[in-house]
């Protein structure tokens, strides 16, 4: 998992750098609460998306004002009230879970087959599954900016993401933005809600 996803990528950098860019920062911020390092940061980050009016521009200034306001402590005693606790979390960060109301389901073994036919396998030590959210910005992030040619391209990543995002991430993201505990995390919630919409979008545009 990505430990240094710094702020957005400018236009000159290109589309895909951008891309590749916000899925690890989405992927750091779903798979942890930030540390000082990274709210650092965003004090410091501009607040102003890729694409200056843009349908990213308002949930990612929200985000930005969002991890501006909080401690490393808030962060975390906002991330453990969400996803962490003894038993059953408040909210499930595993596609499993919403695409079949269990853990360690048919999504997740199929997700482990298409990731094994891509050449792909999780890093054990991370301790999470591969449905995991942030596992699955991961190989976005990946499949975006990776140097196989025959991996890392728009065709991989169109089918990442339609058979194993796009089906229940906005369910999650959902549920996040109506959990009365969510402030940081509901903006979050809110700009990964919008960049799956507009990723959903361009790759409808390629078919």
């Amino acid at each position: 998992m990505t430990a240094q996803p710094i702020a957005m990528a400018s236009r000159d950098d290109g589309e895909e750098l951008a891309r590749a860019e916000l899925y690890g920062l989405l992927a750091r911020l779903w798979f942890a609460a930030p540390d000082e390092a990274l709210l650092a940061q965003f004090r410091v980050a501009v607040t102003q998306a890729p694409e200056p009016g843009g349908f990213l521009e308002a949930p990612w200034e929200q985000l930005v004002g969002a991890l501006r306001a909080c401690t490393v402590e808030s962060a975390q005693a906002e991330y453990d009230a969400l996803f962490g606790g003894v038993g059953k979390p408040e909210v499930f960060l595993y596609g499993s879970h919403y695409l079949a109301g269990f853990l360690n389901e048919k999504p997740l073994a199929q997700l482990r087959t298409d990731l094994a036919a891509l050449g792909l396998t999780r890093d054990e030590q991370l301790g999470e599954t591969e449905d995991h959210i942030a596992y699955g910005f991961e190989l976005m992030r990946y499949l975006i900016a990776g140097d196989e040619v025959a991996v890392c391209n728009l065709e991989q990543q169109r089918r990442f993401y339609r058979a194993h995002l796009q089906p229940w991430v906005s369910q999650l993201c959902t549920s996040v933005a109506a959990h009365p505990r969510a402030v940081a995390y509901r903006a979050l919630a809110d700009l990964t809600a919008a960049f799956m919409q507009v990723e959903a979008q361009a790759f409808d545009m390629v078919e």
